[in-house]
């Protein structure tokens, strides 16, 4: 009898240790003063500062606030792409308001058993109440609320059984109910008095600030975002020119770099990027010096680290016969061409026919500004530059090659969209309304052949007038491999006597009377694959 107890109890611990083990929350916890972050370590969005501001306003001043008759926001949700500071605001909040600060990522709540992952929202709302009772306020932040907030309308709710993952409507359920719990004090105490009916002051709720960020905030439950909860939203983009200057400003300073790198210049060069994303090319590039054996690092170090990043690394087939290297080299002198002659709002930044990832060659540009609309002309432009490769190759190469897919399927999708989508066609019918575009494709296959065939006119003859512009940057692709922007200038300048912008600008018409005048934007392109130069 004692060993059939001892192996039930042991049987118990062991499931006791396990359970235990399975629920303990995977949290952060960080008291006031440990990160030292502050408003000045966040750059890029002085509107965003703002408005996180008045929120340390009211955590600091709860007692206050609370006395006026208002009650403490209890939701923020912080919308936006991924790299752009939305965890590390939240960090600055607390911070800077002097509270306790919780990080918890969403899916560490989701678990094989049903019901833990219940017990962990609650042990952490818990815990978050008593360290807000001692410092006035506390903050949970929890990433890629998404994860566990989808809308149960969507199925992105369904229940799980025993061994069902997530947790399911209940986890979101007892998310929603610790958010906006009544005003309980569940102190021993306190239970006490009022049992004994010596306490008849009325429970106050502890300020328990809930930050949540996500990439989809359109995937959310509508419970989650009603007042009370998430009820305050703040989209946090990636910053603009003055932004990035300002993010520059704050990483640059801290690592060394020659009179050539400055943060306009880098500025320039990274439109959409977030501060992550710069954070990383600023040390891509202290490596990139490192490597070189230079104390200093360059803009031409910049240069490379961003192309690396984008592109990736260099990779260049020696086994390649002379034959398939010219056929890059025009190919990639036809993107070039049409990129520099007919997108007046993008400078080439970089020709290549050296391989980088699964791309045999690219030519790609950059905005010369940012830039927030298209017009039809410029769409038509991107589709000819999209056309301008295999126009060269049926033309100077007579022959065509099969590095087009990527060039032919972008192509399509812009006089897809040029015609059923933005109405700058005859019609103004759009394919998002009916919700199959497979569908609308294939009533606009025909109008979009005619497109396609009619830009692809216009940028042969480009090509034919522009010959010894076209031969000379593929015979100094195949001397040198690739060129910069700035080379392909001095190609054109050495040819015509001015640069392009001293000429009228270059616009892609459309002759066909069923459809209207148009040309497109920016576009970076390569043999096996479609870059974006963005």
């Amino acid at each position: 009898m004692l060993q059939l107890l001892f192996a039930v109890v042991f049987i118990i611990i062991q499931f006791v240790a396990l359970f235990w083990f399975l629920a303990r929350g995977r949290t952060y916890w960080i008291l006031p003063g440990e990160t030292g972050s502050t408003w000045d370590d966040y750059r890029g969005n002085p509107e965003i500062v703002e408005n996180a501001k008045r929120i340390v306003t009211l955590l600091k001043g709860v007692k206050e606030f609370k006395q006026m008759g208002g009650e403490a926001i209890r939701g923020l949700l912080l919308c936006g792409p991924p790299g752009t500071g939305k965890s590390y605001l939240a960090q600055v909040i607390a911070n800077e308001a002097q509270v306790p600060f919780a990080y918890a990522s969403a899916p560490s709540f989701q678990n094989m058993f049903f019901g833990v992952g219940n017990l962990k929202v609650m042990g952490l709302y818990r815990k978050a109440r008593k360290l807000a009772k001692v410092y006035g306020a506390c903050i949970i932040f929890i990433d890629e609320i998404d994860a566990i907030g989808m809308s149960r309308s969507a199925g992105g709710g369904a229940a799980g059984g025993l061994l069902g993952m997530g947790g399911g409507t209940g986890l979101l359920n007892e998310l929603l109910l610790q958010m906006d719990p009544p005003n309980i004090d569940n102190s021993r105490f306190a239970k006490l008095l009022r049992s004994l009916g010596l306490r008849r002051k009325k429970a106050e709720r502890p300020a328990v600030l809930t930050v949540a960020a996500t990439n989809l905030p359109d995937v959310l439950d509508q419970a989650l975002l009603r007042p009370g909860r998430f009820d305050r939203q703040l989209w946090v983009d990636s910053p603009d020119y003055d932004g990035r200057v300002d993010v520059f400003l704050y990483y640059l300073d801290k690592v060394k770099r020659d009179a050539t790198l400055t943060p306009e210049r880098a500025a320039l060069d990274t439109i959409g990027y977030s501060p992550a994303q710069i954070k990383h090319i600023v040390n891509e590039s202290i490596v990139m010096a490192h490597q070189r054996g230079a104390q200093d690092a360059s803009y031409e170090d910049f240069r490379n680290a961003m192309e690396t990043y984008e592109w990736g690394l260099k990779q260049p087939l020696r086994s390649m016969s002379d034959d398939e290297k010219r056929n890059v080299a025009y190919h990639e002198a036809g993107h070039a061409v049409a990129q520099y002659l007919l997108k007046p709002y993008e400078r080439v930044w970089k020709v290549t026919i050296i391989r980088r990832g699964g791309a045999l060659g690219l030519a790609a540009t950059k905005p010369t500004k940012e830039r927030y609309n298209r017009s039809d002309s410029e769409i038509l432009a991107e589709i000819q530059v999209c056309l301008a490769a295999r126009a060269v190759e049926e033309e100077f190469l007579q022959k065509k090659l099969n590095g087009v897919t990527s060039d032919l399927r972008q192509a399509t999708d812009l006089a897809g969209a040029y015609l059923g989508m933005v109405g700058m066609g005859d019609e103004l019918f759009s394919w998002l309304s009916i919700g199959s575009r497979p569908d609308a494709l294939k009533q606009l296959r025909p109008k979009i052949n005619e497109l396609l065939k009619d830009q692809m006119l216009q940028v042969k003859k480009l090509v034919n007038e522009q010959s010894d512009f076209v031969h000379e940057i593929a015979e100094e692709l195949l001397k040198r491999g690739d060129l910069t922007g700035e080379e392909i200038e001095q190609i054109y300048v050495r040819l015509n006597g001015h640069t392009r912008q001293e000429v009228p600008e270059i616009k892609a018409n459309v002759v066909m009377d069923s459809l209207d005048q148009v040309a497109p934007t920016k576009q970076s392109d390569e043999d096996n694959e479609t870059k974006d130069a963005e």
